[in-house]
């Protein structure tokens, strides 16, 4: 998700939307028939700075694939924030998109309802083949030892985005590469009315991805092997903690960044309000709000000490962007032709490029724009130290659940109120509640 996802649904909506018989979305026939296939809709994800941005970026490449096919794709760009009680919605009524795209980690949630065409070998040879994908990004399409539910679009992974004149004037000559050490530089930073690290602390999905990283990093995961929710163990606890004690107890984040949850952590680094900030794939936002190349630099995201790796040396969840088709949509085999034209190695490039992503596509990421000092250290951060989030039909009630036990305690830390062990252990078996019984 620009790429951070905030999945707005509770877990009693989704429960109610995998135990129903899921019906799928689709046209509603005006679009023609599979055999002759006239227009498809399209239901695109929000990546760029804003809504206008994703339609300059994709209606040329939407014409494209209309001269070449002689289809026409309607397209409708939905924020984030709305992305996912529209699918919810369109699985239960039948009234959805014939194509759309999802964030990795919702795969296995929506791949339960069984709303989404399942890619088998069948179809995967319809859009050149499987093994043309980077096997990280195929690790956040679905269950594993089933069909994938979605087709990798756009690759991200966090890293550590730093201003080098607020560091500069703080006397700080590197950028850090652990926690501590951004906990150090934090605070030479937070003063004056400026900030260390920015956050987004009512964003739940951005909340999620952080401390699912940090609980890795303190040898813990938020699901048991078999897939039961485990929130309350002493590393997701610590992991939590960690991550409001940037605001609680290091007070390097802001206190108004407890509100954040639309990208203004963004803004404000690019303000030079904010020197730091964790976030994927930030270069072309950066440029569109006036900063040049070289005001910013980028390191991958901090670990606990050492470098980064596996286990507890994980510092990114495999973060991307996939694109599903509707199961029951008339016009099944022109949504293929669209996959496959943007999943093309040709679109890959001009796609990724123009969002600052890169290509899950193999042949479109040897291409030398995805090389920059800008993208490499994500390039590598997927190669060597991302972790896929659970593949697990709870994955979304966990975002919601945990997301917004995080969201709470960065109300509370804003508020002058103590973020202790207790009160992290209490917020976490309060959403374990809230889950689905197995």
């Amino acid at each position: 998700m620009r790429r951070i996802r905030a999945a707005a649904v509770g877990a009693v909506t989704l429960s109610l939307v995998l135990t129903a018989a899921a019906c799928g979305g689709g046209s509603s026939g005006a679009g023609g028939s599979n055999e002759q296939p006239k227009t498809l809709t399209y239901w695109a994800s929000n990546q760029g700075a804003s809504l206008e941005v994703d339609k300059k970026v994709l209606q040329p490449e939407l014409d494209k694939f209309e001269k070449e096919t002689g289809i026409k794709v309607e397209l409708e760009v939905v924020p984030w924030g709305d992305l996912l009680n529209r699918i919810l919605t369109a699985t239960t009524s039948g009234q959805g998109p014939d194509v759309l795209n999802i964030g990795n980690t919702w795969s296995a949630s929506l791949q339960a309802t069984g709303a989404l065409l399942p890619w088998d070998e069948k179809n995967f040879e319809a859009i050149g083949g499987k093994d043309r994908f980077v096997e990280s990004a195929l690790g956040s399409t679905g269950v594993q030892g089933e069909d994938p539910a979605a087709v990798p679009l756009y690759s991200m992974a966090y890293a550590l985005y730093y201003n080098k004149k607020m560091f500069a004037d703080a006397g700080i000559e590197k950028p850090p590469t652990t926690w501590d050490e951004v906990t150090e530089a934090g605070k030479k930073l937070s003063k004056d009315g400026k900030w260390g690290l920015g956050a987004e602390g009512s964003n739940l999905s951005n909340n999620i991805h952080q401390v699912f990283v940090l609980a890795k990093q303190h040898g813990a995961d938020f699901f048991t092997a078999d897939g039961k929710a485990d929130f309350t163990s002493d590393g997701a606890v610590a992991a939590v903690k960690q991550y409001v004690d940037l605001m609680a107890k290091d007070k390097i984040v802001a206190p108004g960044n407890a509100e954040y949850a639309q990208n203004q952590s963004l803004s404000d680094f690019a303000k030079d309000k904010t020197a730091m900030v964790l976030w994927q794939t930030a270069a072309a936002t950066f440029e569109s709000q006036g900063m040049k190349k070289d005001e910013w630099g980028v390191v991958p995201a901090p670990v606990q000490s050492g470098k980064p790796g596996t286990g507890t040396s994980t510092n990114s969840m495999v973060a991307g962007i996939n694109m599903a088709v509707f199961n029951n949509t008339k016009n099944v085999d022109g949504a293929k032709k669209f996959v496959k034209f943007m999943t093309s190695d040709e679109e890959q490039k001009v796609l990724n490029k123009s969002y600052g992503s890169i290509p899950p596509v193999k042949a479109a990421q040897e291409d030398d724009a995805f090389n920059t000092f800008a993208l490499s250290p994500l390039r590598e951060t997927l190669a060597t130290s991302a972790t896929a989030l659970p593949q697990v039909p709870e994955e979304s009630q966990f975002e919601t659940v945990v997301g917004t036990a995080v969201k709470e305690l960065f109300a509370e830390a804003a508020a002058g109120r103590p973020v202790t062990t207790g009160s992290v252990k209490a917020k976490l078996e309060k959403a374990q509640q809230q889950m689905p019984k197995k």
